[in-house]
């Protein structure tokens, strides 16, 4: 069996002084295969963005700092290295899409020129060859009249159109990995339709595995093959995208489900989770979803539930629905 490309195993991240350290990523661990496309969701201040931050290492130290765990890419835990050898690796073997292209992109500087500069960090490429590089970029995003559009800046470009060229930057050096941090966020929906089947388009052509960022379960769905649900900082299930819409373990995860807005009913009532995600550090004991769970038990409130596995590659950390499949097996075997 062959590695996987990404391996998070127990990432911690805290922030504040160590003494008085706040821990707001908390064991977080997961896989990607070589091509294969992953999503992280939850609400926000569920972690999801600290998590990619820190794959980058682009956590702000200080005030943070990843406390735990490691980062293996490729085989290399990216934590070890020097803080001097990770640009070498972000652009060119592992790229981000932040999810506001107006303020990622530099406002004085014409679009040419910035995809023209991601591809002279990583490659030896004369003047002449990264222009028919970067009208080339253009074309696999869907700018239309790429080579007269070389010397648009930011403002002349609409919300979808800016988002194209911040992929085709990220994209510009064929990265091994793409994470995406809300790329469809703000924009309306034929929009991020469009933007999803960019991002198909993208793992076809250069087989590239990604690692999608969103609180929308059905843009994960769209792209992803597999779904890790984060709260408060935490993995609280993980699962292939089939069994988290057919059969979901946590309570949390079926109420995100129940959050999506049905097409099927107009008169249908918008599902609210009641409360909200509790500030970082604030939960001391128990499972970190207790205070809004309609399912909570007394052991919930004082014991940390571990990942339960509910079959070969469904897993959840959840007491309640580990104790009653439990009960379960217990009758069958009694009968």
């Amino acid at each position: 069996m062959n590695a996987p490309l990404l391996k998070v195993e127990n990432l911690a991240v805290d922030v504040g002084a160590k003494d008085g350290a706040i821990r707001i990523i908390d064991g977080v661990s997961f896989e990607i295969e070589a091509g294969g496309a992953v999503g992280i969701v939850g609400e926000s201040g569920s972690g999801k963005s600290m998590t990619s931050l820190s794959i980058m290492r682009l956590v702000p130290e200080p005030p943070c700092r990843i406390a735990e765990g490691s980062v293996e890419f490729n085989g290399v835990n990216l934590l070890d290295l020097p803080a001097s050898k990770m640009p070498e690796i972000r652009g060119r073997d592992i790229a981000m899409i932040f999810q506001e292209p107006m303020s990622s992109l530099n406002p004085v500087m014409t679009i040419g020129k910035q995809i023209g500069e991601a591809i002279m960090l990583h490659s030896s490429l004369g003047g002449s060859e990264r222009r028919a590089r970067t009208i080339e970029l253009l074309k696999l995003v869907g700018i239309p009249n790429p080579e007269g559009r070389l010397d648009a800046y930011p403002h002349q470009f609409s919300g979808g159109m800016r988002q194209r060229v911040m992929i085709a930057m990220a994209v510009a050096c064929s990265p091994k990995l793409l994470i995406a941090d809300e790329p469809t966020t703000a924009l309306d929906v034929t929009i991020q339709a469009q933007v999803l089947d960019l991002m198909h388009k993208i793992r076809k052509t250069l087989n590239t595995a990604v690692l999608l960022i969103s609180h929308d379960l059905g843009v994960i769905a769209d792209v992803c093959e597999r779904v890790i649900v984060m709260y408060a900082g935490r993995v609280v299930e993980d699962a292939d995208v089939r069994s988290i819409f057919r059969s979901p373990s946590h309570p949390y995860t079926r109420a995100l489900l129940q959050s999506i807005p049905r097409v099927d009913d107009d008169r249908a009532r918008l599902f609210q989770i009641p409360g909200s995600v509790p500030p970082a550090g604030t939960i001391k004991t128990g499972c970190p979803f207790y205070s809004r769970c309609p399912l909570r038990a007394d052991k919930c409130a004082t014991e940390v539930p571990p990942m339960f596995s509910f079959g070969s590659s469904h897993r959840a950390a959840c007491w309640v629905t580990a104790d009653a499949l439990s009960g379960n097996r217990k009758k069958e075997t009694v009968q």
